[in-house]
């Protein structure tokens, strides 16, 4: 078992923290008492249980509590098998009193409102947890993404969050989809619709398939459609984004877009975290009359 104990001042940026871990398919908590991580990792290791890894927040909100961090640390360490890390988040106070001006939010520590008080009572109260630190991040000159890719740095290679990418098709007669990031028109390419013996599949049929990748405009647009993903993918990958939607439409949403999307997620199955999806794909298709 995996334990990453995410502490540190209050504003310095722990929520961001353990979303990069949530990212990375880690079992997630926020604001757990110490005293109960024994009983988590005594929950994880119950026969069945596919938990390895978990990152979890303890800080000052957790009151009279949270003074039993350090000795429930002491019992982590004891237990065989598990192995716990400690990444402590810190700021300036300039800062730090600047981003609770901004959120108007209150100080666990502050006293009648005193929000410099409660945050230098914090620092002392947690000046032997930073001590004890796997890791200090200093987040006072990062924004969201760059917190992100900080913990990032902390995880193993493997486990380091990437970006999802979900190619999807879609008829334009059922109007766009409002979550794309990225929307491609194909419909320039011949439609089998208008074949009597393809109207009735989807583009998930090889027959409809082939079709479609005949169309001598096909191979071209593919190229050059995947030299533009190819350039733009790691560039949104190393903003912080972590789902993209790739949109591909056409008339109905039933054929050409079906067949492009579906090869665009073969072509990055094996080097992203890819998946496929066919919006109005299920939809009747409709009969026209001669």
């Amino acid at each position: 078992m995996e334990l990453t104990i995410i502490t540190g001042l209050s504003g310095a940026g722990k929520s961001g923290a353990i979303g990069a871990f949530e990212d990375a398919d880690y079992f997630c908590i926020d604001n757990l008492p110490p005293r109960l991580l024994s009983s988590l990792v005594d929950l994880f290791a119950l026969e069945g249980s596919r938990m390895e890894r978990a990152a979890l927040v303890c800080d000052v909100r957790g009151g009279v509590w949270f003074d039993e961090l350090v000795r429930e640390l002491d019992r982590l360490g004891a237990i065989p098998g598990t192995t716990t890390r400690i990444v402590f988040l810190e700021a300036s106070d300039d800062v730090l009193l600047a981003r609770f001006r901004e959120t108007r939010r209150r100080h666990p520590l502050a006293d009648g409102g005193e929000v410099l008080r409660g945050i230098e009572k914090e620092r002392a109260l947690l000046a032997d947890i930073r001590d004890r630190a796997d890791v200090v991040i200093d987040t006072s000159e990062m924004n969201t993404w760059q917190l992100r890719e900080a913990v990032a740095q902390v995880m193993k290679p493997g486990d380091r969050p990437r970006m999802r990418v979900t190619f999807s098709s879609f008829g334009f007669k059922h109007g766009v989809p409002r979550e794309a990031d990225l929307m491609f028109d194909v419909r320039f390419l011949r439609n089998p619709h208008y074949v009597p013996a393809l109207t009735a599949l989807t583009g998930e049929d090889p027959t409809v398939a082939r079709y479609v990748a005949e169309d001598p405009g096909y191979d071209e647009f593919m190229d050059r459609l995947a030299g533009l993903l190819d350039h733009v993918l790691p560039l949104y990958e190393a903003e912080g984004k972590r789902h993209l939607v790739v949109a591909v439409g056409c008339t109905g949403g039933r054929h050409r877009s079906v067949t492009v999307a579906s090869a665009l997620a073969a072509r990055y199955a094996d080097l992203l975290e890819v998946s496929v999806a066919h919006r109005d794909s299920g939809r009747p298709a409709e009969v026209r009359s001669a």
